[in-house]
């Protein structure tokens, strides 16, 4: 049993990340807590992102949005600080990652807008409960994830391409994973494709752009669904002087039940 294993509760994963001694994926980590992708941007990007994730429900479902220059955010948890209560952040200049620190407390500004979007770990506890394998949970790994040839509807200043996470599943498990994520709207809802993975422009499964690969054994099927990474790349197109994204794989977990999503 690893001490990562241990953090049960949200608070706990939160105080981990806090203090440095959790900093790798939160995936299965305080199970039966909604888990939230991180986008921080200066307000005069706040509208045309607010308008964005609107405009894109599936791969930026909203599950809060903090005050401008405000870093606490009570209605998501205890003691919430979004500046210290992530493993590992995203620090951008014009489009350029700049650094991958484990507080973002030196680089905040009383400009800035946060962003907590839908997390596809929300859903999986649902799947392990349904007795249906999460490959990346078992060869302890960080969920692949890829950048698609679908785009998402422009807002603003934003656009670009919809990211995907990917879990290999049998074919009667992917029916399945249909039926349980299409009621979780709010954590990403259900797949956007199964299958041939170069219909949606990915040439190879063992290349993920963001996160690691997994293994895929003979007779199981790709499953995709929409990521919440999704706005990195939209915000890489835009390029804006400074902005802080989440490290995929590494999400803020949250005090509000997964129940709560049904």
């Amino acid at each position: 049993m690893t001490a990562t294993s241990l953090l049960t509760r949200p608070f706990d994963v939160r105080q981990a990340a806090r203090s440095g001694a959790l900093c790798g994926p939160t995936a299965n980590l305080a199970p039966g807590f909604i888990q939230a992708n991180l986008a921080i941007l200066p307000q005069d990007l706040a509208y045309d992102f607010l308008l964005f994730c609107q405009r894109n429900p599936k791969p930026c479902p909203l599950v809060g949005v903090a005050e401008t220059g405000d870093p606490m955010i009570p209605a998501l948890g205890r003691n919430l600080d979004i500046r210290t209560d992530l493993p590992r952040y995203r620090v951008w200049q014009k489009g350029e990652l700049v650094a991958e620190p484990q507080s973002v407390e030196d680089w905040w500004r009383d400009d800035l807008v946060s962003f907590l979007i839908g997390c596809s770990f929300s859903f999986e506890e649902a799947l392990l409960a349904a007795g249906i394998g999460i490959r990346h949970i078992e060869e302890g790994c960080n969920v692949p994830m890829f950048r698609t040839s679908i785009e998402t509807v422009p807002a603003g200043r934003f656009s670009g391409p919809v990211v995907v996470s990917m879990r290999p599943m049998s074919p009667k498990d992917a029916v399945r994973a249909v039926e349980i994520t299409s009621r979780l709207p709010a954590a990403h809802g259900s797949p956007i494709h199964i299958g041939d993975p170069a219909q949606i422009g990915i040439s190879d499964l063992s290349r993920p752009d963001y996160g690691d690969a997994v293994s895929v054994r003979p007779g199981e099927v790709p499953v995709f669904w929409a990521c919440g990474v999704t706005p990195q790349a939209a915000i890489a197109r835009v390029k804006p002087e400074f902005c802080i994204t989440h490290a995929p794989g590494h999400m803020l977990v949250t005090d509000i039940p997964n129940a709560s999503l049904m």
